[in-house]
């Protein structure tokens, strides 16, 4: 069975000595709304904490919503998450069948376009989830066109040519988390489809928060 990557969104309450816990895997959890302790690191909103140690969120005083990327093997489960006020929804579920042969490591990064904004038609060295934030896109691909508002979840597989057209009267931003052979640490994992757009402005500003080898390794 080809690895699966998921999200979820987890909301918890600002009661006392609610938390959650997490076994081994590899993830990325981005904070939303609110603030969270994880592993001993304080969390605001728009930061986020990769790893794939077993992990403890504990929201902060006016509790916490964040996003929570996991990679799984397709024979695993998946992996719950449970505590007295806590709700989690499964965002999104992609089986990556274009997952790279070889070491791997994991990238959380957002994506940030002003208005008007746009991502020439290009591909990827490997999937992933994106989710918006902020803002609208409007993605292309596979001839047809799906328009994302905040809270809205797609997944792309990598050497499909997309191309992305952000929202004309606000700035849009979108969080990503890729599966990228372990070659690409440190380096821009984008190809521009067409020849005359690899030497155009671009528009789009990048943040990591994340580039990290993982123990997970698809053989080759």
């Amino acid at each position: 069975m080809h690895p699966v990557l998921r999200l979820y969104e987890d909301v918890l309450s600002s009661a006392e000595n609610v938390e959650f816990r997490l076994g081994p895997l590899a993830r990325f959890i981005y904070v939303v709304h609110g603030d969270a302790t994880i592993k001993g690191k304080a969390l605001q909103p728009g930061e986020g904490w990769q790893g794939e140690d077993t992990v403890t969120v504990k929201p902060g005083p006016q509790g916490v919503t964040v996003w929570r990327w996991e990679l799984t093997r397709g024979d695993q489960p998946a992996m719950t998450a449970d505590a007295p006020g806590m709700i989690t929804h499964e965002k999104l579920t992609a089986f990556l069948e274009t997952l790279p042969k070889g070491e791997l490591l994991m990238r959380a990064d957002s994506v940030t376009f002003p208005p008007g904004g746009c991502a020439y038609t290009h591909t990827h060295h490997g999937p992933g989830i994106r989710c918006l934030i902020e803002g609208g896109l409007r993605v292309d691909t596979h001839h047809r066109s799906t328009s994302y508002g905040p809270g809205g979840a797609w997944y792309e597989p990598g050497p499909e040519p997309v191309f992305a057209q952000a929202a004309e009267d606000k700035a849009t931003r979108f969080i990503r988390v890729l599966i990228l052979p372990l070659a690409l640490l440190g380096k821009s994992s984008i190809q521009y489809v067409n020849a005359e757009d690899k030497a155009k402005p671009k528009s789009q500003q990048y943040k990591i928060f994340a580039d990290a080898p993982i123990a997970f390794e698809i053989k080759k």
